[in-house]
């Protein structure tokens, strides 16, 4: 199994000058990442996502990852990839330049970007994102394995090259964020990764896992957008471990609330978030979380629209949070489900940079190397 982190660049105070710290917070947990031997570090791509998400370029907090590291690989977490976001070729050359400088550590994420915020700023439609996704990762799979290519469909391209070649061979591996069981299957069809949120918890992932290995088996292989299948899945695990424990549930619950209330803002019309008070303590954030789970799910039912764990996930706190031994329980519970990889979410918008930096030590010394192939008989 896999180990990773993944950034979104949140922040409750949306300063310049707290801007600037946080990007360059990120860079530090990151680089320390690989010190403490975690496999890869994945960065998010949104855009005028105020507090929730900071990481509107992470090609360029990638590429600077990537300079100050040797072996830890670099992954986009996701690509926007309609095409009034960036023009595939674009993302092509991009990718490519980057694991050529890298030495071939470059993976690459599929997204829609298909908030309200996103599309309006880049004159994105609803209807165009699904099949500008499929048709973007059709197309530089295309460009990186073909020497002189060309594309006609929703775009006319070439005939032409793609300069440089990636290092890895046929391409980066590919990848798409899975947030609904449509997604995941596919994911499957297409032939990619899937990287899933895990915010309901273990039971919501087995659930995951289970439709795209279904879709994977069902697959006939005739709409993989390349010649060869990248069958990885990776779950998001939202996590604050420290030797107090009980500072690391406070902490983890008060993050992962702010959390939850940008993702509403900006998914869900909701208010936008706040940050909150050190007095308060992890029930009073836990609390906070249940009441707001609950209105959602009574605006979902007011609309006639199922409540499903994927839409109130994120304010579930049954997480990795607490001392390294209820992380390494929680991780056990992700690894009997079959997940490859976990996708550590530490850097939330009301944690504190020594807050992330310990976790991460203590997922390096006490949690990751329990999980290692040759401590495997130890864990069974």
């Amino acid at each position: 199994m896999k180990f990773s982190m993944i950034f979104e660049a949140q922040l409750a105070d949306p300063s310049p000058a707290q801007e600037r710290q946080v990007l360059h917070d990120c860079v530090e947990q990151a680089v320390f990442a690989e010190e403490m031997g975690f496999d890869r570090v994945w960065a998010v791509e949104h855009h005028s996502l105020a507090q929730n998400a900071h990481m509107s370029a992470s090609e360029i907090f990638l590429t600077w990852v990537a300079a100050r590291t040797r072996r830890i690989r670099i992954g986009h977490g996701v690509v926007t990839m309609p095409f009034g976001y960036q023009h595939p070729v674009r993302v092509a050359e991009r990718a490519a330049m980057l694991d050529v400088l890298s030495g071939g550590r470059v993976d690459i994420g599929a997204g829609r970007g298909a908030t309200k915020q996103e599309m309006s700023m880049f004159g994105v439609r609803p209807e165009d994102t699904y099949p500008q996704l499929e048709e973007a990762l059709r197309i530089f799979s295309a460009a990186w394995r073909e020497e002189r290519f060309e594309w006609h469909g929703s775009l006319d391209i070439g005939p032409g090259a793609v300069l440089p070649r990636p290092v890895q061979a046929p391409h980066p591996p590919l990848f798409m964020a899975c947030s609904k069981h449509e997604t995941l299957k596919l994911a499957a069809e297409l032939g990619i990764g899937a990287l899933v949120m895990g915010f309901a918890g273990a039971d919501d992932v087995r659930a995951m896992r289970k439709v795209y290995d279904d879709a994977r088996a069902a697959r006939s292989g005739e709409r993989f957008v390349s010649d060869s299948a990248n069958d990885h899945l990776s779950a998001l695990c939202p996590t604050v471990v420290l030797d107090d424990a009980d500072l690391a549930l406070r902490l983890g619950a008060r993050g992962q609330r702010f959390f939850a209330e940008s993702i509403a803002h900006w998914y869900g019309n909701a208010p936008a978030p706040t940050a909150y008070a050190e007095s308060l303590g992890y029930s009073d954030h836990v609390a906070a979380m249940a009441k707001d789970r609950e209105e959602l799910v009574a605006k979902l039912h007011e609309a006639d629209i199922p409540a499903r764990p994927v839409d109130t996930g994120t304010f579930n706190a049954e997480h990795a949070y607490g001392d390294a031994a209820r992380a390494v329980d929680y991780v056990r519970q992700l690894a009997d489900i079959g997940v490859d990889e976990v996708m550590c979410l530490i850097q939330m918008g009301t944690v504190p940079q020594e807050a992330c930096m310990e976790t991460i030590r203590q997922w390096g010394g006490h949690v990751i190397p329990r999980f290692r192939t040759h401590d495997a008989g130890a864990e069974a």
